[in-house]
């Protein structure tokens, strides 16, 4: 057995060259000697990389497997209710929701989360088929959706007017929440024939603006902003 001179490693008698550091093996009593075949393979190969098409064939095939034989059950066996379209409109979203990152990535964000709205909408009124009414779709369900397509709508438009880092992005967010829990409660008292006026969101609202304001501060102030990104490691 021999090793190598210069990382002094155990060396096999086929080896031509160290395996860790690439020094040749002379074994001065075996010059001119044929070594053996070396006990390790020479092509150096690769696990082939999944591509996108053939994932993106694999989760269709999926979802839409799941789809067929849920409603064939649904029909054939369980016939008590639409039971299966829960299952069809989950599959349906999960396939919208995947699609820009699996099948088409050069989809615009504004048209993915336009598409996604739509589709969480679609499920919504398939719900409306095991229930009584669907009046809670047309005057809720709709409506929330339709709100938060919209306040998430301005995150590209945003992005094409200003790079959106973390504090801008926060900022927004907290400009947007407010938002959104004011229309919620007039939405809600406007079902239920309640006067126009907010209770629990003013709550939300007080608190998101103070945070608002203290945001606003530190993006206007250069040092500010610099000491809360060096801080916090943004």
């Amino acid at each position: 057995m021999s090793y190598c001179v210069n990382c002094g490693v155990e060396l096999e008698a086929s080896l031509k060259e160290c395996p860790l550091c690439h020094t040749p093996v002379i074994n001065p009593k075996e010059l001119g000697k044929e070594h053996p075949a070396s006990p390790y393979p020479t092509d150096k190969g690769q696990v082939e990389v999944v591509k996108r098409k053939d994932l993106g064939i694999l989760i269709s095939v999926v979802l839409s497997a799941t789809s067929v034989t849920c409603l064939l059950l649904n029909l054939l066996v369980f016939d008590a209710s639409l039971w299966s379209l829960l299952v069809i409109g989950s599959c349906m979203c999960l396939f919208v929701f995947s699609f820009p990152a699996i099948f088409y990535s050069k989809t615009p964000i504004y048209l993915s989360l336009l598409a996604d709205g739509a589709a969480v909408a679609v499920y919504l009124f398939l719900i409306t088929f095991l229930t009584d009414s669907d009046i809670w779709f047309w005057q809720v369900g709709l409506p929330i959706v339709v709100i938060l397509s919209i306040l998430a709508e301005f995150y590209p438009l945003l992005a094409k007017l200003h790079p959106l880092t973390i504090l801008p992005c926060s900022l927004c967010i907290f400009i947007e929440i407010p938002v959104f829990c004011v229309a919620l409660e007039l939405l809600i008292r406007h079902v239920l024939l309640l006067p126009y006026r907010i209770t629990w969101s003013a709550v939300v609202l007080t608190v998101c603006v103070i945070i608002d304001i203290a945001l606003i501060t530190i993006l206007a102030k250069k040092r500010l902003r610099n000491e809360v990104r060096r801080r916090l490691h943004f």
